[in-house]
């Protein structure tokens, strides 16, 4: 990612085929001689040391030879390589320690062997790391490919994404009439005609209420939907993260790279949602408000699951605790079950479905369904905007987890 001038490559043509050996050192070449880069490599196949400039030759951790490969071949007085170890048993290590140093005192600097010192004045200034916006820009177009690549993750979020939606609308079928009648202009005639009649009373509260769980209904499948966005992507990436950091990789362009990639993902599912259950259903309300509340929920929960996951110390942790998370917006949100005040007060700041819920619900203050639903509800509900801004501080919330998580957690924690 960073792009180096130098690599060790310990060992990387362990195990192949003769074949793959040479597509491997190939590329090597080709990266040496095109773009300039230089490799270390320990080899143990002494057939392939024809491929480089220089070859070292080190017994019992000494250094024995270093030189090209004719001064190689030159200096163990053989014609194949593959008789260096045979050849090395033929005396002590020392021995050959001290006819290599022997061999180099003979030698006028740059003449052969070693290459004359580099002056201090013209030695190449230390390569820095790309900057903060670069690292972001490569880590979003990594993490952009990989989502196309990973075909079992992208079926399953498709599934999620589309499969959703019509889960709602397909609940919503039943009452579809209803929800159409009731979806008109709230008139005085009509708020008086529901206080005086149990029938349309009954009625009208019957679909006030079955849209009411609708959206809901909406909300948790959401912050599903958010928990499996991000419930498991730092957690499960720690290991190549702190490799990462080590070679030049910061934090902070790790964390907004998670932080625009998933705001972009989470966005589009929440809007999709939105459009879809509202053109099927034909809830009312003003769009802009009911879709931006959506969308923002799936991103809110988005960023929270990222967060968990940052400051987790395994995958399966931090999606276990999302999960549960997300099966506390039920009941904790206090649309369904009826809380003690002090707990609802307490918990509410918190829970990402009872502001989702309520901005989505508000938006339909002209219509129908929001005149029945208030006839026998007269709990507080915050407006759409005051919605979106709680919205907005639980995302915030979610990226200072992020951020956090991953300054603070290094190797050998966990």
């Amino acid at each position: 990612m960073n792009d180096p001038d130098w690599l060790v490559c310990d060992e990387v043509t362990s195990g192949l085929d003769p074949r793959s050996e040479d597509q491997i050192l190939e590329v090597l070449r080709t990266l040496a001689r095109e773009r300039g880069k230089s490799f270390i490599c320990i080899i143990h196949n002494l057939a392939k040391l024809r491929g480089f400039d220089r070859i070292t030759v080190l017994g019992q951790g000494v250094l024995l030879f270093q030189g090209s490969y004719p001064e190689f071949l030159a200096h163990f007085k053989i014609e194949d390589p593959l008789h260096l170890y045979e050849r090395l048993n033929e005396q002590p290590v020392e021995a050959w320690q001290a006819e290599w140093h022997g061999a180099q005192q003979g030698k006028e600097p740059g003449a052969g062997g070693r290459e004359p010192e580099q002056n201090a004045d013209e030695s190449p200034l230390p390569r820095s790391a790309p900057g903060a916006v670069a690292q972001v820009w490569t880590l979003l177009r990594r993490r952009w490919r990989l989502f196309w690549r990973d075909r079992g993750n992208l079926v399953s979020m498709g599934g999620i994404t589309f499969g959703f939606p019509v889960l709602v609308a397909i609940f919503a079928l039943g009452g579809l009439p209803q929800i159409g009648a009731m979806a008109l202009d709230s008139t005085a005639g009509f708020l008086e005609t529901l206080q005086q009649s149990m029938r349309h009373q009954r009625e009208a509260t019957q679909a006030a209420n079955l849209v009411v769980g609708l959206v809901l209904f909406q909300v948790i499948l959401l912050g599903l939907t958010g928990a499996n966005n991000g419930a498991r992507e730092i957690a499960a990436e720690r290991m190549v993260f702190e490799k990462e950091r080590m070679n030049g990789l910061r934090p902070l362009a790790y964390a907004l790279s998670k932080v625009l990639f998933f705001t972009g993902l989470a966005g589009a599912q929440g809007v999709w949602m939105a459009v879809f259950v509202k053109l099927v259903c034909r809830f009312p309300g003003h769009w802009w408000s009911q879709v931006a509340t959506l969308g923002l929920s799936c991103v809110a929960m988005t960023l929270v699951a990222l967060g968990i996951s940052a400051t987790a110390r395994t995958a399966e942790r931090a999606s276990f605790s999302s999960v549960f998370l997300v099966g506390l917006q039920l009941p904790l949100s206090g649309v369904v079950l009826a809380l003690p005040g002090y707990l609802l007060w307490f918990c509410r700041p918190f829970v990402n479905a009872f502001w989702a819920w309520a901005g989505y619900f508000n938006a339909m203050t002209s219509s129908r369904l929001y005149d029945a639903f208030r006839l026998n509800n007269e709990r507080w509900l915050p407006t759409a905007e005051l919605s979106l801004a709680v919205l907005a501080l639980q995302s915030l919330a979610g990226v200072g987890l992020i951020i956090y998580g991953r300054r603070r957690l290094r190797w050998g924690e966990g």
